[in-house]
């Protein structure tokens, strides 16, 4: 993998959507190799020593613990704005991730950054990870979506499940796991105060999982009233919809669905592009906006039908392409590089001021990443303690940048 160029392409995705007028924050990376991680799983000694041994007697468990996972922010919390919970603050729940071990590991550091981010209790609600067990499995936002008419007004938060961890009448998948339960759905929106006019959960098809999407975001995309879907993304497709429908229309919303037949793209392209792996983005005209890979582009069936949506006079108006081959690569598409937080200007104003994406702080991160990491990362590397070092020096760094305080369990001394 090339780290450095990882990193400047989402940086520049991010400068692009800011230039467009849309607030942005920096979400911060995480310590790589995760010392922690290794010495609860028995490695000892100093954390050169811990990295020496796991290479020599563990490597896959050192390669878990150096992932570059925690890039892909969508899986990182599922957030419920204030005009949709019961005690009118934004609430924040770290997803477990626990379907694997490489991600698992990333909820505490996870929780403590967005604790540092939205730091006011008036405004903001943290909540720990659910039990991190396979009948609680959440993999965060890549699973959630919200529908409204304005952000900022009440609306309906759509959770999207792969199976049920009790009740064996639900269908699963058979070759890949469900990753995200319905029991753990459901108890994210208790803990948000979510009301039941306010939720609809929804299935998977188990047959799409079973063909490589496993997170919803690989097969639906939602903003405002309208989901952007694949033909076959769902079970029991209508009745979902017509809740959907139904209550928002109770919210003032006038919802609307674009299918995407499976005779136009199959599964298949939607998986090789992530042309749903997108962001959808509202314009100050109403229409919106499809930020997808390059990878779409790429793809005959997809770019054919992404030329046709434009021009058909609906709500989506215009796409554009960026280069994130680096995230691409391992799985991940433009929606796995955000996390949307809705906020009004009263809650963005307590938001700590220096994780919001400026020009000079686009300028900042720019020449950080091009100081600190590496051209070009092989897996012999990972063993080098030199890496962990730099990686430290590199974060160190990042949280006074960031104006993040003590996000980090290490110490530069």
């Amino acid at each position: 993998s090339n780290p450095k160029e990882a990193a400047l392409q989402g940086l520049e995705k991010m400068k692009a959507l800011m230039d467009m007028g849309f607030v942005q924050g920096v979400l911060a990376p995480q310590e790589r190799p995760d010392v922690a991680a290794l010495r609860s799983l028995g490695f000892s000694g100093t954390d050169a020593q811990v990295i020496e041994r796991a290479a020599k007697d563990a490597m896959p468990l050192l390669v878990a613990s150096c992932s570059a996972s925690s890039m892909w922010v969508a899986n990182a919390a599922t957030v419920s704005p204030s005009a949709d919970t019961a005690d009118g603050r934004v609430h924040f729940t770290a997803a477990n991730l626990n379907c694997k071990f490489h991600r698992s590991i990333e909820h505490p550091t996870t929780s403590r950054v967005l604790g540092a981010m939205f730091a006011d209790q008036q405004h903001f609600a943290h909540h720990a990870a659910l039990p991190a067990v396979a009948q609680f499995g959440d993999e965060g936002a890549a699973n959630h979506t919200r529908f409204c008419r304005e952000y900022g007004e009440a609306g309906v938060e759509f959770f999207v499940y792969g199976r049920s961890a009790f009740d064996s009448r639900y269908p699963a998948p058979q070759k890949y796991p469900a990753r995200q339960t319905l029991e753990a759905s459901q108890a994210v929106a208790r803990l948000h105060g979510l009301s039941e006019e306010g939720v609809v959960f929804a299935q998977q098809n188990p047959s799409v999982i079973d063909q490589g999407v496993f997170h919803n975001d690989v097969i639906a995309v939602g903003n405002g009233e309208l989901l952007f879907h694949h033909q076959d993304a769902f079970l029991n497709t209508e009745s979902m919809l017509d809740e959907l429908r139904r209550k928002l229309a109770a919210r003032g919303a006038k919802f609307e669905s674009i299918s995407v037949p499976r005779d136009q793209v199959t599964v298949d392209d939607a998986v090789r592009s992530y042309l749903f792996n997108s962001q959808l983005l509202s314009r100050a005209d109403g229409s919106m906006l499809l930020i997808v890979p390059e990878e779409c582009r790429a793809n005959p069936h997809v770019w054919s039908y992404l030329q046709g949506l434009t021009s058909a006079g609906g709500p989506i108006r215009e796409v554009k392409v960026f280069d994130l081959k680096q995230s691409m690569q391992n799985g991940g598409g433009p929606a796995c590089l955000r996390l949307r937080v809705a906020l009004n200007e009263t809650e963005l104003a307590a938001v700590n001021p220096g994780v919001i994406m400026s020009a000079p702080l686009y300028d900042t991160l720019t020449g950080w990443v091009n100081k600190h990491y590496r051209d070009a990362l092989r897996e012999s590397d990972l063993a080098d303690p030199q890496l962990l070092l730099e990686c430290r020096t590199a974060l160190d760094e990042l949280t006074q940048i960031l104006k993040l305080g003590s996000v980090y369990p290490f110490q530069i001394n």
